[in-house]
């Protein structure tokens, strides 16, 4: 057994609880200490983790007046429960000891836990969390079947057992879960299927929760660059660390994951794959769907999602998308560069405040809600306000794009003219381009609406970045009484957005050179004319780029801000489960990729093509069972009947796990 862990500074052995300080105030924080008590547990230190637990028991709603009994207080300091979560990470600590080291415990303090896991488990039950919430419906579904499991209660288990179930089939409506490709919330949904794929007594869930790894970790392994060995955005949600940091999440990650088992060995073969261009494509479930795709250059990658994530309007949860999001290298020794867009309220940039038990800063916050439409290095983003109306004063609403350390900038452009001092006005139709590491950037901003104060675009430093804000709004603080919908003055959302193109640094001998190549393109940026909204009435606005043979284009309607289309050179873009170099993924039927087709008589299905041709990966995640037949370069394999689980050809070495009758 390893030795115990010291313990951490911030740890408040009078309370037994993790301390934060925020704003000078002092919190105890009820999960990273039940955390903490589990690690210690693990390590061979009961007697400390004993008592962290019971401080955590008393942080349990128990009154039989309140609707969230059995729920946990998120901080020691918190007069109510609040944050519903709570409950879910606390029991996802407390259930496994008891399963595996409750003899280390004393025996009251054993019985008590059991209650409060029992409580606790009453309290998911009636919140009964929605399938798009996907790292607190999997602990849900952990908790529920490990819960039932550890109580002998059929009944909890069952719940938890069929939600999977259910979950897998809202992820397979469109191929990813709502909570696509996020670098905190993937760690937290690969942890909780790889505890319950470990601590089930239950055949079939541990090979469906196997499964669905496999399907997490393909995605999250083909995010990460091949060269650089960032994690590529999009990101369904992204906390200021990761959205700033490029090394905050990296391939490091995914072979934690391959050591820890939580994956299977083949993902590592992907982290190998060559360092050439190549774009993933996926799409995730959502109140509408969500197309994210991420291209890979040598010495950049750049994701762009359809739109924002929009399955949750909580102040903890919202706000936290990274639609357009690029990573590139540096000078050696100098971390990755980061460029990243954001629709700001008010100048809000890093003093939001979720509560008053997190620091400001935590959540760099998304205000707007924006459509996009990318194909390698080009994009078109657009952008509407999320928080401007007749109800909120406001001082400004403005669209920014961010390169990350303004200091490692080393040229910028507006046209053919090189920009030596900030801040700089950039006039409407001139094409910026910036130089950073190994990166070309040129933005050209499209029409904006104004709003008052005349719809400025300039390049400023903003909190040691560089920043080129697009204005609908600046001046004194006012409601807007054409932004009410409903209202007698509405008349769409404003105009706001640009084009984006991202090319290697030696792909142009200078900016200039840049600008006047992207400044040639046709581009389209027009919108029906203003009209007081009536009911059923569109306004559509069509943005389209073309060169080189190239088309790029996306329409919205500025009275719904919805989604009309999008479309490339190669026609109108769908919604793709999967599709990229290595996989492809189909809701039923065949799919073929790297040489090897796959074809069932049930959906879905995907295959994988690891790099060298050495290793193919077919699975199946429907609910009834299906045929199934591999074929790869000179072999078949074939099976007459199986469900949801894997099929691995590794050099003529069959492996299948799956459910079979």
């Amino acid at each position: 057994m390893p030795s115990p862990p010291a313990l951490p500074e911030n740890y408040d052995a009078q309370a037994h609880m993790i301390i934060h300080q925020v704003r000078g105030r002092i919190f105890h924080s009820t999960v990273p200490s039940a955390q903490l008590a589990s690690e210690l547990i693990a390590s061979g230190a009961p007697a400390e983790a004993s008592a962290i637990f019971r401080a955590v028991l008393a942080c349990q709603e128990v009154r039989d007046t309140q609707p969230h009994r059995g729920n946990f207080r998120w901080e020691l300091e918190d007069e109510v429960v609040e944050d519903l979560n709570a409950v879910q990470f606390v029991l996802f600590y407390c259930i496994p000891v008891l399963c595996k080291a409750s003899d280390a415990l004393p025996p009251d303090l054993v019985a008590a836990m059991r209650r409060a896991i029992a409580l606790g488990l009453e309290e998911i039950a009636r919140i009964d969390v929605a399938l798009a919430y996907t790292n607190i419906v999997l602990k849900d579904i952990a908790n529920s079947c490990l819960g039932g499991q550890l109580l002998g209660d059929n009944n909890i288990g069952q719940r938890g057992r069929e939600k999977l179930v259910r979950w897998m089939a809202h992820v397979d409506t469109y191929g990813l879960p709502a909570e696509y490709n996020s670098p905190n919330y993937a760690s937290v949904a690969v942890r909780v299927l790889g505890r319950l794929a470990e601590l089930t007594e239950d055949e079939h869930t541990c090979i469906r929760a196997r499964t669905m790894l496999a399907r997490l970790g393909l995605s999250a392994a083909l995010h990460i660059h091949p060269g650089i060995g960032c994690w590529a955005g999009p990101f369904s949600r992204a906390y200021s660390h990761a959205v700033f940091n490029a090394n905050a999440f990296n391939a490091d990650d995914v072979r934690a994951w391959l050591d820890g088992g939580q994956l299977p060995a083949w993902i590592g073969d992907l982290l190998q794959r060559s360092n050439v261009p190549q774009q993933i494509d996926e799409t995730a479930h959502g109140e509408e769907p969500v197309a994210l795709s991420t291209y890979h250059s040598p010495s950049f990658c750049l994701g762009v999602a359809s739109c924002e994530l929009k399955t949750q309007e909580v102040i903890f949860i919202a706000l936290q998308s990274s639609v357009f999001h690029a990573q590139y290298r540096r000078l050696d020794g100098v971390r990755c560069g980061v460029l990243f867009s954001r629709y700001v309220l008010d100048d809000q940039w890093l003093s939001f405040q979720t509560t008053p038990s997190r620091a400001p800063g935590h959540v760099v916050p998304e205000e707007g809600h924006f459509y996009g439409v990318h194909e390698r290095g080009r994009v078109i983003g657009l952008y509407a306000p999320r928080g401007l109306d007749a109800w909120t004063r406001r001082t400004s609403a403005k669209a920014v794009l961010v390169w990350t350390e303004v200091e490692q900038v080393d040229e910028i452009w507006i046209g053919q003219h090189k920009v030596d001092t900030l801040p700089a006005a950039v006039r409407q139709g001139e094409v910026v381009i910036v130089g950073s590491g190994a990166l070309w950037t040129a933005v050209r901003p499209l029409e904006l609406t104004d709003l008052g104060g005349g719809a400025p675009i300039r390049l400023v430093e903003l909190d040691g970045h560089l920043a080129l804000e697009m204005y609908n709004y600046t001046g004194p603080a006012k409601t807007f009484w054409e932004m009410a919908k409903p209202g007698s003055f509405y008349q769409g959302q404003p105009r706001c957005g640009f084009y984006a193109e991202l090319a290697e640094r030696t792909a142009y001998a200078s900016g200039a050179d840049f600008a006047a190549e992207v400044a040639s393109g046709a581009l389209v940026d027009e919108a029906a004319p203003p009209a007081t909204y009536t009911a059923g009435s569109e306004r559509p606005l069509r943005v389209e780029y073309a060169r080189d043979d190239r088309i790029l284009g996306i329409e919205v309607d500025l009275y719904e801000w919805s989604l009309k289309r999008r479309w490339t050179q190669d026609g109108s873009l769908d919604w793709p489960m999967h599709e990229s170099p290595y996989a492809r993924q189909s809701a039923s039927g065949k799919v073929s990729v790297g040489g090897a087709t796959l074809t069932c008589d049930k959906g879905p299905i995907w295959l994988c093509a690891c790099p060298g041709g050495k290793r193919y990966v077919a699975a199946y995640s429907g609910i009834e069972m299906t045929s199934l037949r591999l074929e790869v370069p000179g072999d078949v394999v074939e099976l007459v009947e199986m469900g949801t689980g894997t099929v691995i050809w590794d050099e003529g070495e069959v492996e299948v796990e799956a459910i079979l009758p």
